[in-house]
């Protein structure tokens, strides 16, 4: 039986391809595949035009109000806000019951509980529920005997089942992963929720008593919003893909019976990065001196056990070997989400005027590290969140945005930390050229600019370029720039090195708008390529 399958995550995908090719050999097998939500007709074809059997549930009825703020309140509020308003509501006009709060991240959560805690209700628990809480700290949500109110990611929708919710708050978002083809790596938005994971939600209420599910989004918005949630297979890089399944053993994604098959040109782009990246290598057969199949590098082993964007593993399996983790784990992070620096038209050179002092002569990334450090240095320093909103106000910086990078550097530190339990457990560490006494992974003290020496600009930038080779390109005029496979760049003007012929640079991001321009760039030296791009170099001889 695989139940929720139409989350259609990757391990998901993976299990149904699995099972699909099982079924061929063991026609002896039942497989029952089970979801409140799912695309029937879809997964029927799949399976061999399988019969669909619907099971009706034996629910409570439960109604649906659509709470809209206006449009002044809605300047001023975010759904954090609204959300709590919300649960005010029906606990000042509703029958007593328990309230579920569906809230898109961990930061979120934190900060609803600390919300709603600060009302003080008499005899009423607040509990947080999110997929990285201890599970001691989880289990209350089933063994609390006073009444509580839950704030959880979606985890609720589909994964567990909370008893006791009589009212559900959905603030019709999620943090759903979304490949950015500009950049080439995964991020983690906050993007509206598909209708039947709407509906999943509303659910979750109506199994003890009568329910209400209070959507803090129109119905118009409810409607018009997709069917069904995109399944990851088609939002994901596939250079991620391709690296779990070499990793597990699972062939080629095109031979792969996935529910939605990926395109061929994709999969052998993806191919093609896990190759710059020294992540895969072809092997000869056992007939013949010809290729014949894929296989990991020590490289890429070590880079699939830390499950993030290959582009990003690789930058910290580079970042471990030149001792500069703490940096590059920051970067890695930043380079997730959207630039965190705001410029309002009306304020431009006043927003100007205060970036400045972030600014790197020769690097964008030791901008955004210089932000990092200035945001956690005065940030511990602040009380509310209105002054944590008020600093980002002050420095023009998005709130959202920078919260979403700290979430995001807990992901990878955590990654790192994983990776070296499993180090210390005695594995072994393949490719490992760390050098002795590497600082620890968690967040650094503040650092300036001014105190990045030679040795660590190099050391965080050749990290870098470990994972954009295929983004360098040599000045040639103005801000006109060679890149690699031909790419006639232009140096984005929001760069530090505008105007100034930076030499050889790497860049993470290559968009096309008006022309083809390199952004987020960086100064190297060129005598780091033949290093780091080994057999991807191209060598010519004369006398």
């Amino acid at each position: 039986v695989i139940d929720e399958a139409h989350e259609r995550s990757l391990n998901i995908d993976f299990l149904l391809g699995i099972v699909r090719r099982l079924l061929d050999e063991r026609p002896d097998l039942k497989l029952v595949i089970t979801s409140a939500t799912m695309d029937t007709e879809k997964f029927s074809k799949a399976f061999k035009n399988a019969p669909v059997v619907e099971v009706s549930g034996r629910l409570y009825p439960v109604d649906v109000e659509y709470r809209v703020p206006d449009a002044e309140e809605a300047e001023d509020k975010d759904y954090v806000d609204q959300a709590v308003e919300a649960v005010e509501y029906l606990r000042r006009d509703k029958p007593r019951g328990d309230i579920l709060v569906f809230m898109p991240t961990e930061q979120d959560i934190l900060e609803t509980c600390r919300m709603l805690e600060g009302r003080k209700w008499p005899a009423v628990k607040v509990l947080p529920l999110f997929s990285r809480l201890p599970a001691g700290q989880q289990r209350l949500v089933y063994t609390e005997t006073l009444p509580k109110i839950v704030v959880a990611t979606n985890v609720a929708e589909t994964s567990l089942t909370i008893p006791g919710i009589r009212y559900v708050v959905d603030t019709g978002v999620a943090r759903i992963a979304q490949y950015q083809p500009g950049t080439r790596i995964n991020s983690l938005p906050i993007s509206p929720i598909s209708r039947a994971s709407a509906d999943q939600r509303k659910g979750r209420c109506g199994r003890v008593k009568e329910g209400l599910c209070v959507r803090l989004y129109s119905q118009e918005e409810y409607e018009a919003r997709d069917e069904f949630t995109s399944p990851e297979i088609l939002r994901s890089d596939l250079a991620e893909v391709i690296l779990r399944m070499t990793d597990l053993g699972l062939g080629d994604p095109l031979d792969f019976p996935f529910i939605d098959r990926p395109s061929t040109k994709a999969v052998h782009d993806g191919y093609d990065t896990l190759v710059e990246l020294g992540a895969i290598r072809k092997v000869a057969g056992p007939r013949g001196p010809r290729p014949a199949r894929w296989e990991l590098t020590d490289t890429g082993r070590t880079m699939a056990r830390m499950q993030l964007d290959p582009r990003l593993s690789r930058m910290l399996v580079e970042a471990r070997a030149e001792n500069c983790v703490p940096e590059v784990a920051v970067l890695a992070a930043a380079l997730s989400v959207r630039d965190p620096r705001e410029r309002p038209p009306e304020k431009a050179q006043q927003a100007d005027a205060v970036h400045e002092a972030f600014k790197h002569p020769d690097s964008d990334f030791l901008a955004r590290l210089n932000i990092w450090n200035r945001y956690h240095g005065d940030f511990e320093k602040l009380g509310s969140l209105v002054q944590k909103r008020r600093f980002c106000h002050e420095n023009f910086l998005s709130f959202p945005r920078m919260r979403e990078w700290a979430y995001l550097h807990t992901e990878v530190v955590s990654a790192l930390r994983e990776l070296e339990a499993g180090e210390r457990r005695g594995r072994p560490r393949p490719g490992a050229k760390r050098a002795p006494g590497n600082r620890d992974t968690g967040i650094m003290s503040p650092i300036l600019h001014a105190d990045v020496s030679p040795v660590l600009y190099g050391a965080i930038h050749r990290a870098i370029l470990s994972g954009y080779l295929s983004n360098i390109a040599a000045h040639k005029e103005k801000n006109q720039y060679a890149g690699a496979k031909n790419r006639e760049l232009t140096l984005w003007p929001g760069s530090v090195l505008f105007g100034k012929g930076a030499g050889w640079i790497v860049s993470t991001e290559v968009v096309r708008t008006s022309r083809l321009f390199a952004r987020t760039a960086a100064r190297i030296d060129p005598a780091w390529l033949e290093r780091l791009g080994g057999p991807l170099c191209k060598r010519a001889y004369s006398d």
